[in-house]
């Protein structure tokens, strides 16, 4: 198998992980914040639960903006857009809103990990989508060359 068809399998398993996890913390969210942060949140002070609120509007968008570039890297590797397009700046991960520390600390515990878990796999997809714009050159191995020279000369 060659280098790049290898990297390619290895990059498609590494989105379709992210893309697991990005599915089901969007699922835990949804289910926390339905659910249990409602009754959490209720006992807040007023101010806090402003804050609760916003929180779980800013996990929300980090998930989607992560789940919406993943399903593009899918899209590129199914053949269904090019990667040029992909490079699009409307296709490419939207900002993640900022937690303020002091806020995430007043959270209940149960929003604090989702929140934690959010920024985590935002950076993470975040390093992904940077890379995309750094020209990687392949070492090309001496061996290599040799054996290319030598096809050519016969």
């Amino acid at each position: 198998m060659t280098g790049e068809v290898e990297t390619m399998r290895v990059q498609r398993a590494l989105i379709d992980s992210l893309y697991t996890e990005s599915m089901l913390l969007a699922d835990e969210a949804r289910a926390y914040f339905d659910v249990v942060g409602r009754e959490q949140r209720d006992m807040l002070g007023a101010m806090d639960r402003v804050v609760f609120s916003c929180e779980s509007l800013k996990v929300t968008t980090r998930l989607m903006h992560s789940i919406a570039w993943l399903l593009t890297q899918r899209a590129v590797a199914a053949g269904e857009i090019g990667v040029g397009e992909a490079r699009d700046p409307s296709r490419r991960l939207g900002e993640a809103p900022v937690t303020d520390a002091a806020a995430l600390e007043a959270m209940p515990v149960g929003a604090q990990h989702l929140i934690a878990a959010s920024i985590d796999l935002h950076r993470r997809i975040a390093r992904l989508d940077a890379a995309q714009d750094e020209v990687v050159g392949i070492p090309i191995s001496p061996a290599r060359t040799m054996l290319d020279r030598l096809a050519h000369a016969f």
